[in-house]
């Protein structure tokens, strides 16, 4: 069962939608979902009594097994919940968690998924000992259940503690390989976007690269690099990273940091767009909020509208009122309008970045560089 609460957003039912495929995505058979319009959410069972008892009653007359909350509960929350229902209740941070765990393929992306499962993990315990003896007082006045709750969380401490320090052997490996290719004068394009909107599609179709590609949330974890030449720019490294999506966990960015510093470190980004979709400006916004909170935000970049053969849109780019070009729109599964794309990549070798803060689409993402500077010192700029 699916729950989900309206507390007035404007695009709830998108939300709605793109948590049913989130919940597909980790293999749930939803046989209900429950809707409810509340003001704020209620501090003790976030839906309320008179709901969690509605819920209660639907999960027995459906033989529900999981109750899937389209919202971030609290530790609290979610037990009092559990209490209430008597089945086992996962928010969204647990699905999306699950999610990464599922679709992880690499050693470093398991181990970020690890670390970020047991961060979350560690603000859980409280529920997990409920059956024990908790007494208060002094020495030898403790219960085991303390006992056991003090031993799991050196567990999870030591264990955090060890993939940090293995993130941070693999995190000094992509630093060199960047040096490395900073040294060749190769010019670097992260992709970047919100999940889903084809970034994996247009790498496979821009590098000829047989990466994974489905029509799902997260289908690709682990990023992906190769390098290309391109006329007019050279040598240029793309890589595909992970996609974003509305209230990504944060210690999902914290785990993935290592990962997405290939964002960081690029010359450019190509943020890909689902042209098709009724929420692609929402969708724009919540990139670059994670695109500022992972210290990407100055890094130029260039908006590509990407599935044109679903939309009225023809294949090309958009230019600005100074030239500079602000979008770019193709269809990766037909390929369509690649050479523009190519196009815009070496016109933004050849480019002096402004960064621009809006997401107005209409904004500059770069101005034309004098002569006399070049490409090489762009890059190291």
């Amino acid at each position: 069962m699916i729950v989900s609460v309206n507390f007035g957003e404007p695009d709830f039912e998108a939300q709605t939608e793109e948590f049913h495929m989130l919940a597909q995505g980790a293999g749930a058979e939803i046989v209900d979902t429950i809707i409810c319009k509340r003001a704020r959410p209620d501090a003790k069972l976030y839906v309320g009594t008179g709901k969690a008892q509605e819920i209660a009653l639907a999960v027995q007359a459906n033989d529900i097994e999981l109750v899937l909350f389209n919202h971030n509960l609290t530790p609290a929350q979610q037990r009092n919940i559990e209490r209430e229902i008597k089945v086992r209740v996962v928010d969204r941070v647990a699905l999306i968690l699950d999610i990464f765990a599922l679709r992880a393929q690499s050693h470093e992306g398991k181990l970020q998924v690890e670390l970020a499962q047991l961060q979350h993990l560690v603000t859980r315990l409280t529920r997990m000992w409920t059956h024990l003896e908790r007494q208060r007082g002094g020495i030898g006045m403790r219960g085991p259940g303390e006992a056991q709750l003090e031993m799991d969380k050196r567990i999870i401490a030591d264990k955090v503690r060890m993939l940090k320090e293995r993130l941070g052997k693999l995190q000094k490996q992509r630093q060199t390989q960047r040096r490395s290719r900073a040294r060749g004068g190769a010019f670097s394009v992260s992709l970047v976007g919100y999940t889903n909107a084809g970034k994996s599609t247009v790498f496979n179709a821009l590098t000829a690269a047989d990466v994974y590609a489905a029509d799902q949330l997260f289908a690709t974890l682990d990023t992906t690099t190769r390098k290309v030449w391109i006329e007019g720019a050279g040598s240029v490294v793309v890589s595909d990273t992970v996609g974003f999506i509305r209230e990504l966990p944060h210690m999902l960015i914290a785990a993935f940091r290592a990962t997405l510093e290939e964002t960081i470190h690029a010359d450019l980004l190509l943020h890909v767009v689902d042209a098709a979709s009724p929420q692609r400006d929402e969708q724009i916004a919540e990139v670059d909020k994670v695109l500022e909170e992972i210290g990407a935000a100055d890094i130029p970049r260039i908006l590509v509208f990407n599935k044109i053969d679903l939309t009225h849109l023809e294949p090309g780019v958009e230019r600005d009122e100074r030239g500079t070009i602000s979008r770019v729109f193709v269809s990766a599964t037909e390929r369509l309008g690649f050479d523009a794309l190519r196009g815009a990549i070496v016109e933004a070798s050849q480019a002096e970045p402004v960064v621009v803060s809006s997401i107005d689409n209409d904004d500059p993402r770069f101005r034309t560089q004098s002569p006399s500077v070049s490409p090489a010192a762009d890059a190291r700029s």
